[in-house]
Order: C-alpha cells, then structure tokens, then sequence
C-alpha cells in the first residue's frame, strides 16, 4: 500500500500560479470598499423597496452584504510567462481568517494579464493602486481597485488594469525591485540595467535618476520618514541615498566575500535606528546590522547555513523573517537575534517574497511551488527559565536564613 498524503494545513493553500510577491491589503483600503458597496447597496435596495419591500428589510440587506469584505485580505503576484507552458499570469486575492489561521481555498479574486508576467509589485498605501513590474514584456504596469462589483450581489475587493500610462518607465528595461515610502508619496524604481529611479507620486516628477547606482539593482527600501533609500546591487556593496539632495549619503562595504541580498530599515527596542542586511557570508545566511545614525556596522549575525532567498522586518521591529531555497522560513527575534521559529519545508520550492501583516502579528510567504502560507507570530516568553531559577534562588536563601538564624538561638 502506499503512503497516505499528508492534506495541506488550512494556512497554506496552492492557487495555480508562482508567486514572485506578496503584500498585506491595508485595513483602510476593505473599509473603504464597506463603505462603497454599503451605499451603492443602500440606494439599490431603497429602489427596489419602494415597490417590492418594507424599509426596515432592505437597511437590514444593505447593512449585511459588506460583510464579505471584512477580515484580512492579501495580494498575490505572478505566474509562468510568456511561453505556452499552460500555467497563467495572474494578480491573486485572497482571504486569511486568523481565527482559524485559514487561508480562502479560492482566490477571492483573481485577474488574468494574459501573456504579461507580473513579477515585482508596490502597492500605494493612500489606496491609489498599485504598480507591477512586468517580466514578459519589461514594462509597468498601474493597476486600479475596483471596489464596485456590479455584476454580483456580492461585493468584493478587485482590482483592473488602469488605462494610466507610466510614461517615464516606459522603454527603461526590466525593473527588478519597486517600493513605495509609507506614507505613498514617493516611488523608487530599480532596473536589471543597475540604473536607479525616483519619483514624486503621483505627478511622476523625477527625484532622483542614477543610471550606475550598481550593475543590477536587486533591492530597495525607504526610511521610516522617507528621507532614506537603500539600494542594494549584484555583487556590489549597499548604497544609502538622502532624498532630499539626490546623493549618496553613505556606501556600505560587503566585506569577506559578502553577498547581500535584501536590506529593510527598522528600529531596535531602544528605538535605535538600523538598517538590516541579509546577506551570505562564509557561514551561510546572515543578517548584518547598521546604525543609521554613524553608519557602523553593529553586528554581524550568522542564521542558517542555506541562503536567504526573501528577507522581511516586522512594522515593530521585534521580529526579522528569512525564507530560503529549499522552501524553509526562519523568524528570528530581533532582541537577541535568535531563531525564535523554524518551519522546515513551509513551502515546497525557493521562498520569493515575505510580508508582515501591519500589525505584525502575521507572517505571509510565497514559492515558485505556486503556494501561499501565513504564519501566525507566537510570543515566546524569554523571561520563563530566568524567573524560575530566581525563585529556586530565593527559596535557597530563604531555607539558609531559617537554619543561620536556628543556630544563632542555639
């Protein structure tokens, strides 16, 4: 007889497509779609009430059908290319219970880009839209939330092709990484051609064009204030560029044979500004930290002995995420810089993007393998064994006073 097959846990699903990204649709975004649908609802019930139902029937329809676009939604990019392999190209919604700690079995939603593989992708956090740099062809491409689903009763998020075209990302080649500073003012852009792009957004003024900023740009990510960018190339050392004057602010060396890989701004406990490299050294997979502030290096952590395929920081700093190629996910706590979880085999091939949800209580993962996973953060208590030798410690002392102060009487 053969093995039984294992079913796949409820927090990971397969939906038919490798994933290349992930993000974490903004809470104010599903609001946003509630309140949209609510009132094209309310005024398309209050019509037909008028002939067909009570008023207090059709509030009560219009309150519950938003209801379908509750709870934590998250978006997924990618697919097999241009080429006639069968497998689509596709923008993917999908929903997470975290009651449940379940995944949607279907997409929620999922929009087709014909022969177009979405590869990188930014999202606007002011609900904009969002911006795909495409594989087959090297173009981007803006993409529209379309909160009003006329053709079903059910209202759902979901997303269009925007007829806005990217006039000043046209004809630059293959753009390898994309990124948003928070609060969606400005856009960065970097290309396989090394060459370095920011605008203001969206009036797409340019900021900042460097076209030998590395020999291909892999990574880039905005300060928490959106003062700083870091630039990340192939083989080469992390740039730190200052918005304001379009200029390299600080160049950090790869020492030893280093290779980085990702970079992401955060804050340490003591609210320290640092910037977090993962790279792969002569140990395997590390995780380098910088102060911001003096541009030290501040340490040099040593993770996995695979490499680091997708790195990630939670929004509050106290957790760093590492997936890698042979489909592991590592999240490590930031305090001590120790692996807090290993998930061996979370997904079946390389890990390709990692995101923290905003309250960083969740962790969303992607493969080529076409599956997506959501990893609940547990707390691990790092005072436990100390509280409980201090109580031995206690309990000793107080058994050697009771006998000192017999022998005193005596």
């Amino acid at each position: 007889m053969g093995k039984r097959q294992i079913p796949d846990p409820p927090n990971l699903k397969k939906y038919g497509v490798p994933f290349y990204s992930v993000a974490w649709i903004p809470q104010h975004l599903i609001k946003s779609c509630q309140i949209q649908t609510a009132d094209d609802s309310s005024d398309s019930d209050h019509n037909s009430a008028l002939s067909t139902e009570p008023e207090s029937e059709s509030a009560s329809k219009a309150e519950s059908e938003p209801a379908s676009v509750t709870g934590n939604y998250l978006l997924f990019t990618g697919g097999g290319g241009a080429g006639r392999s069968g497998i689509p190209n596709a923008l993917v919604i999908a929903h997470f219970d975290i009651a449940s700690n379940s995944l949607s079995s279907q997409p929620v939603f999922k929009l087709g880009t014909d022969s177009e593989l979405p590869y990188r992708m930014a999202l606007q956090s002011q609900g904009d839209g969002l911006i795909c740099a495409m594989e087959t062809p090297k173009v981007c491409r803006w993409f529209d939330w379309d909160y009003q689903n006329k053709s079903s009763e059910i209202h759902k998020l979901s997303l269009k092709m925007s007829d806005k075209v990217l006039t000043q990302l046209e004809d630059v080649g293959q753009q390898l990484a994309l990124a948003f500073n928070n609060d969606g003012t400005a856009l960065a852009a970097g290309g396989e051609d090394g060459n370095i792009r920011v605008f203001k957004w969206p009036s797409m003024e340019v900021i900042l064009n460097e076209s030998n900023a590395h020999s291909s740009v892999k990574d880039l990510h905005f300060s928490s204030d959106g003062k700083l960018l870091a630039s990340l190339g192939s083989g080469g050392p992390c740039r730190v560029w200052d918005i304001s004057s379009s200029m390299v602010l600080s160049t950090l060396p790869n020492e030893n044979r280093e290779t980085f890989s990702s970079c992401r701004f955060s804050q340490t406990n003591d609210k320290t500004q640092v910037l977090y490299i993962a790279a792969m050294t002569d140990k395997g997979g590390s995780i380098l930290t910088w102060n911001t502030q003096t541009w030290e290096r501040m340490g040099s952590k040593h993770i996995i002995r695979d490499a680091i395929s997708a790195f990630n920081v939670s929004a509050d700093g106290k957790i760093l995420a590492c997936g890698t190629p042979s489909g592991d996910i590592v999240i490590v706590n930031s305090t001590n810089m120790r692996i807090q979880t290993m998930i061996k085999k979370a997904h079946l091939g390389i890990v390709t993007a990692l995101a923290f949800s905003p309250d960083s209580r969740a962790l969303a993962s992607v493969s080529m393998d076409s599956s997506a996973r959501v990893t609940i953060i547990e707390e691990k208590k790092t005072n436990g064994g100390l509280s409980l030798w201090i109580a031995v410690f206690i309990i000793l002392l107080a058994i050697a006073a009771y006998f000192l102060q017999q022998g005193l009487e005596k």
